[in-house]
């Protein structure tokens, strides 16, 4: 029987294991990094324990800390989690020769298939040589055979481009699963995303629990997902149950899996069985009315699975919040998360609090929301109304991407594939701020004012206050007048610090306003509190190119040096942000004049990394 677990990750996942365990009466033991002592699963297990000496980004791949802290600890048993170690079969064969219970399959069973390219061949599929690519092979897919999440993907569309691009994903792969070896296989640019979730026992019983679909993907890491897998015919499906059963079986498979599916012209092609719980198993959960990680720990205490699989019931679907800008090739944004809410009748799976930080070293995913009714329409319908009530307070995220998507006419008629954000990001991360988010989060500041001496019985000039919203900047005016503020063009019905109601063409709107420092937070929309008399910006030297984001330079293209010529779209840096790596390239044919970057350098949003001048035409 197990009394204590430790959870062998962080933030979100280990905050959802966490909760099933306190429902199940079993103790809960947290690991951390240095940069994580005061994160919300640090904070929320009975347990923590610190992780020395090991980098942030490389601490929750250390399976022999790990497993100290789970004896240390008094820990009887260790929940993987997803990503980092959850399919490390030698992690696995650790644990268990500590004499600790590991929830997860057998370390056979891992071993099998972690490996993407032997779970191909375990399924009578072979991957393609390096050296075999041909023209007439193209595009390809590069993937790490470890690991998931996007992470170690390049798709290479010229033969030219094959040799950077396994070059890059190794080193991606390396940094993210600590494995940089890494296949090829055909990219198949329109095709569904399918997955089955498994569950099976140690006494031979495998349940197939319904499918999902994942298409929404970028970068290769899904961004909604919804159980059951719209649209297929009954004998896709049952295809799907059986070729999924038979991978589970061909391993001797325990505990929660998934094996996922490329869906193209009515074929399958088996992806890769993942060996551990997915991101996207609320879905799942919400539609069968199961529990996977109870599940999970009963499994690995010996229970059977009882009687029949659940009956599925109504459809749900799931959107990764993500602290990110994906009209800027989905830059990972950083900063304090100053508030998080979602309004009540969905569920909302998050690793952070109010008023947490949002690091580098780490995935940018913030929450998960997912949305359950009786049919797919209104579980869509309801995700979408939830996402735009909540309150985000804090760096940029993709939420109105979220939102754009579930009502997008492919998503809603379930004609999405995973290259629906090749087609449609341009028009789905247009700039559509509200244009009387300024004047609204004006109002409300000025509301403290209108109540000490504001108003004046000699008419003066109007109030200025100057914002930077989506990138540019917007200047309101307003007046303190004896019936309160007012301002050109619409009525001012209501306004104070936090709550401001405008009449705009004879209809009544409303916006919720909160303030930290100069961010205000109207609405769905960020703005920046501009000073009244800006101070010159410094010219900048042109071709200069800039950090995007927060991170580490973790190489510059070998022999680069000042002096030298580079042609357009040359990758000249590369730079790790919560464990992607971004190229930045040249943006122009020239000569390199000035090189700031180095391996190893940290570097802020905005930092100089180096210039190109263009050459004459």
């Amino acid at each position: 029987m197990i009394t204590s677990v430790l959870v062998a990750n962080r933030g979100e996942i280990a905050c959802r294991i966490f909760r099933t365990c306190g429902a199940l009466g079993i103790r809960t033991v947290a690991v951390y990094s240095d940069a994580d002592e005061n994160a919300r699963h640090a904070r929320l297990a009975d347990t923590a324990v610190r992780l020395p000496g090991a980098a942030p980004a490389e601490t929750y791949l250390r399976g022999d800390l790990i497993v100290k802290a789970a004896l240390a600890a008094g820990a009887d048993a260790v929940h993987p989690g997803y990503g980092f170690l959850s399919e490390n079969a030698d992690f696995a064969r650790a644990v268990r020769d500590a004499g600790l219970v590991w929830i997860g399959p057998p370390p056979q069973a891992i071993e099998a298939m972690a490996s993407k390219t032997r779970a191909k061949q375990l399924m009578g599929l072979a991957p393609l040589g390096e050296a075999e690519v041909t023209q007439t092979d193209l595009p390809v897919l590069v993937k790490a055979a470890a690991g998931g999440g996007g992470r170690g993907m390049r798709i290479v569309r010229r033969l030219e481009e094959l040799e950077a691009a396994l070059e890059s994903a190794r080193a991606e792969a390396a940094s993210a699963f600590g494995d940089g070896e890494v296949f090829v296989e055909p990219y198949i640019e329109h095709g569904r995303h399918i997955e089955v979730q498994i569950l099976a026992d140690t006494h031979g019983t495998v349940w197939p629990l319904g499918t999902r679909d994942c298409s929404l993907q970028r970068r290769h890491q899904k961004v909604v997902e919804e159980a059951p897998a719209p649209g297929l015919p009954d004998a896709l499906t049952e295809e799907l149950y059986a070729l999924a059963v038979r991978a589970a079986r061909s391993v001797s498979y325990a505990g929660a899996g998934t094996v996922e599916f490329l869906v193209a012209d009515g074929r399958t092609h088996f992806l890769e069985m993942n060996t551990r719980l997915q991101v996207e198993h609320p879905v799942t959960e919400a539609v069968f009315g199961i529990d996977l990680v109870a599940e999970q720990i009963r499994v690995a205490e010996g229970q059977p699975l009882g009687g029949s699989p659940p009956l599925p019931r109504g459809h749900a679907v799931e959107a990764r919040l993500y602290a990110e800008d994906p009209a800027r090739d989905w830059a990972p944004q950083t900063g304090v998360l100053h508030h998080l809410a979602v309004p009540a009748g969905v569920r909302l799976d998050t690793g952070y609090t109010d008023g947490d930080t949002i690091g580098v070293h780490y995935d940018p995913m913030l929450a998960k929301v997912v949305a359950h009714a009786p049919t797919r329409a209104e579980a869509v319908r309801r995700l979408a109304c939830a996402l735009e009530a909540a309150a985000i307070h804090g760096p940029d995220t993709n939420r109105d991407l979220l939102i754009r998507s579930l009502r997008h006419e492919e998503f809603t008629a379930a004609r999405m594939d995973t290259a629906f954000y090749d087609r449609h990001l341009a028009e789905l991360t247009a700039t559509a701020a509200d244009p009387h988010a300024p004047l609204a989060a004006a109002l409300a500041d000025a509301h403290g004012r209108s109540r000490f001496g504001g108003w004046r019985n000699v008419p003066s000039q109007p109030q200025a206050k100057r914002y930077e919203m989506a990138g540019e900047e917007h200047e309101v005016h307003y007046r303190h007048t004896r019936a309160g503020l007012a301002a050109e063009g619409v009525r001012v019905v209501h306004a104070d610090a936090h709550l401001v109601s405008l009449e705009v063409g004879g209809v009544q709107r409303k916006f919720t306003v909160a303030r930290y420092g100069d961010q205000v937070y109207v609405n769905t929309v960020r703005l920046t509190a501009l000073p009244r008399f800006p101070a010159p910006d410094a010219p900048l030297t042109p071709g200069s190119l800039l950090a995007p984001m927060p991170g580490t330079v973790v190489r510059v293209a070998e022999g680069l040096t000042e002096g030298a010529a580079v042609r357009a779209g040359q990758p000249l840096i590369w730079l790790e942000a919560m464990k992607m790596q971004h190229e930045i390239t040249a943006p122009v044919a020239g000569t390199l004049t000035a090189l700031q970057a180095a391996p190893g350098q940290q570097v802020e949003p905005g930092t100089l990394l180096a210039v190109v001048q263009e050459s004459p035409s």
